[in-house]
């Protein structure tokens, strides 16, 4: 079976409203509708690639090029797990999860986009919980790095739940515009002083060396 040749397809995160996991093919199209459908108000971009600046049939095959590339060129020390998002059996977003040499830093950055019709129900929040007990439970992490814009007050108020703090700021250039991006910061303690979220991870075992973990 192709998960014995690649376990992160056995791989599942599951909260009270939602599994996370890798998407077949035909999830992965309707999730690349759910883009095209919009993440976000045109009138801001809260993607330091504007990638949804595109008209919808580009926005659709990106994400599918994206999650094929993302997958295509995973090593243990360079890897991006893009993970759908499921609610009612329906994909409604992304949940990423990445790092470089993890078994040294012990550091995971994490990134999502979420369809427009399923935000301000406090999904985008039970996501991020679950990569971040993916991250500190499953794979041993001691920090957990994010950043939003200063105009993407949605994500800055998940940061805060979850107990992220801030860590510095960069100048970037969006739509040739100054934007100025505040990086955030989540530490093991941190973490286990705001997890309030029960999260469960099946599958994780075999998985552990295309981390670049140990499999003990």
């Amino acid at each position: 079976m192709l998960v014995d040749h690649f376990p992160l397809l056995g791989l599942r995160l599951k909260t009270p409203r939602l599994e996370l996991r890798l998407p077949s093919s035909e999830e992965l199209a309707d999730l690349a509708e759910v883009a095209a459908a919009g993440v976000h108000d045109p009138e801001t971009m809260p993607f330091l690639v504007p990638w949804t600046d595109r008209p919808a049939a580009e926005i659709a095959r990106g994400v599918v090029q994206y999650h094929w590339s993302r997958l295509g060129n995973w090593t243990p020390q360079d890897w991006s797990l893009n993970l759908a998002v499921f609610h009612n059996g329906s994909a409604i977003g992304v949940q990423d999860i990445s790092a470089l040499d993890l078994a040294i830093t012990r550091r995971v950055a994490t990134g999502s986009w979420l369809g427009r019709r399923y935000q301000g129900q406090g999904i985008g929040t039970e996501m991020r919980a679950a990569v971040l007990h993916l991250a500190f439970a499953g794979l041993d992490a001691q920090e957990a790095a994010s950043s939003a814009f200063a105009d993407n007050p949605a994500s800055h108020a998940v940061s805060r739940k979850l107990g992220y703090q801030p860590n510095g700021v960069d100048r970037r250039v969006i739509r040739g515009a100054l934007t100025i991006d505040h990086r955030l910061l989540l530490t093991r303690t941190a973490w286990e002083q705001h997890r309030t979220i029960p999260v469960t991870i099946d599958g994780l075992t075999p998985c552990l060396p295309l981390f670049g973990l140990d499999q003990t």
